[in-house]
């Protein structure tokens, strides 16, 4: 049991020091991420088609939360539990591309973020990480 103890305890240690700020910022705020998501990267290469189908993907799934311009402003998001505003420079160290495919493929129950498995494909989740990745200023 002692064991069991201290492996969370140097997870934690090394996340807060050594490891990706990311897992803990985002567990932080309600979500349960696997330690090997914020090391996942693309399989796409960011290029105008790439960017294209990803927005294209955003525009259908994603903005009626997360707004036009992805500030968390949509029309169908909830006023006390706001979507993120995904155009803060400051997210995207907490949130990596592994991360954010994390996020928009699982989902979540509170506060709500609908989960995409059961929508679109793994690609098409890539394709908005992607497109995503523009959003950040």
């Amino acid at each position: 049991m002692a064991a069991m103890r201290r492996r969370p305890l140097r997870a934690s240690i090394f996340l807060a020091i050594l490891g990706p700020v990311s897992l803990a910022l985002a567990q932080s705020t309600g979500w349960t991420i696997p330690d090997a998501a914020g090391d996942e990267k693309s399989p796409l290469t960011s290029t105008a088609d790439v960017l294209k189908k990803g927005k294209a993907l955003f525009e259908s799934n994603c903005r009626r939360c997360h707004g036009p311009e992805g500030k968390g402003d949509g029309p169908d998001g909830n006023p006390d539990t706001p979507p993120a505003d995904l155009t803060l420079a400051a997210r995207a160290e907490a949130n990596p591309e592994g991360v954010v495919f994390y996020k928009v493929w699982n989902g979540r129950t509170k506060p709500s973020m609908p989960a995409f498995k059961s929508r679109l494909t793994k690609n098409d989740v890539w394709l908005i990480v992607e497109y995503v990745k523009t959003l950040r200023k």
